[in-house]
């Protein structure tokens, strides 16, 4: 087996549970993988601003990738190495469509995410998403810019209705994901955590083989299958198990830690 030189992690239901905290052995195998030399990123479909404060944590010097992979950016710098953005004109029909059907759409443009209408608490969309959230009275008036991308929030088995209506009505204008049993996610075409990782292995001069990827959901499944080695979770949906070269322990078992020490610190 390849010597790992690049390491990337989602975020939640991977490092971080509930509790928005990462395990000291997790933290610790993570840091030892860096004395080693080895890049460790975060490839998660959070804001940059949401994502920097876990990699402060970890210490991380490589870029991150947001948004799904639509933003890859330096944690140290503030360097944007690579931003997609969505035709504003999809995002204009996701919100008819919204409207339409009495979902709720939350909108993310720039480094703002926008939510219209409340269902529930604010604070429960905050801890949901990991991040602050404006309330606007109509999204259209927040698209003064390409967003970055959308994500309807609703309860299953609902969610699954959206998502099947959502590639029926954008086929392939835009990628489709599900990063959370709650969540289905509109990303700009050609975006994926794939293809930003393997942008940022050429960036970084590492070879596939070299890779390892770490994750538990659908939108981890590009990035699982792209890496030399590909990590699910032991809490991780079928499809991302699916995809993986080898299933580590679940979240509450230090998962990350396992395959870090087994594949990238040779643990015996």
């Amino acid at each position: 087996m390849p010597t790992i030189r690049l390491l990337a992690c989602d975020l939640d239901g991977t490092l971080i549970g509930d509790d928005y905290t990462i395990s000291p052995r997790v933290r610790e195998a993570l840091q030892a993988a860096q004395a080693q030399g080895v890049h460790v990123t975060l490839a998660t479909g959070r804001s940059f601003p949401s994502t920097l404060p876990f990699a402060q944590t970890l210490q991380i010097r490589t870029p991150l990738i947001c948004y799904q992979g639509g933003l890859i950016q330096h944690p140290l710098s503030g360097e944007v190495l690579y931003q997609a953005t969505m035709d504003r004109a999809i995002a204009e029909e996701a919100i008819a469509l919204a409207h339409e059907r009495g979902w709720h759409l939350v909108l993310y443009v720039g480094e703002e995410i926008y939510l219209e209408g409340l269902r529930r608490p604010l604070d429960f969309y905050h801890n949901l998403l990991g991040t602050r959230l404006r309330l606007v009275e109509d999204l259209r008036t927040a698209l003064t810019q390409d967003p970055v991308k959308f994500l309807f929030v609703a309860e299953e088995p609902q969610a699954d209705e959206i998502e099947r209506v959502l590639r029926r009505r954008f086929d392939r204008r835009i990628v489709i994901v599900r990063s959370h049993r709650l969540f289905v996610e509109g990303n700009p075409p050609g975006v994926s955590k794939g293809a930003a990782l393997a942008h940022l292995a050429a960036l970084l001069k590492v070879p596939q083989e070299a890779v390892m990827a770490i994750g538990d959901q659908g939108n981890d499944v590009t990035m699982l299958r792209w890496a030399g080695v590909g990590v699910a979770m032991g809490n991780a949906s079928p499809e991302a198990r699916a995809a993986a070269d080898w299933i580590a322990p679940p979240l509450e078992a230090d998962g990350v830690a396992v395959a870090v020490e087994r594949f990238v610190l040779r643990d015996p």
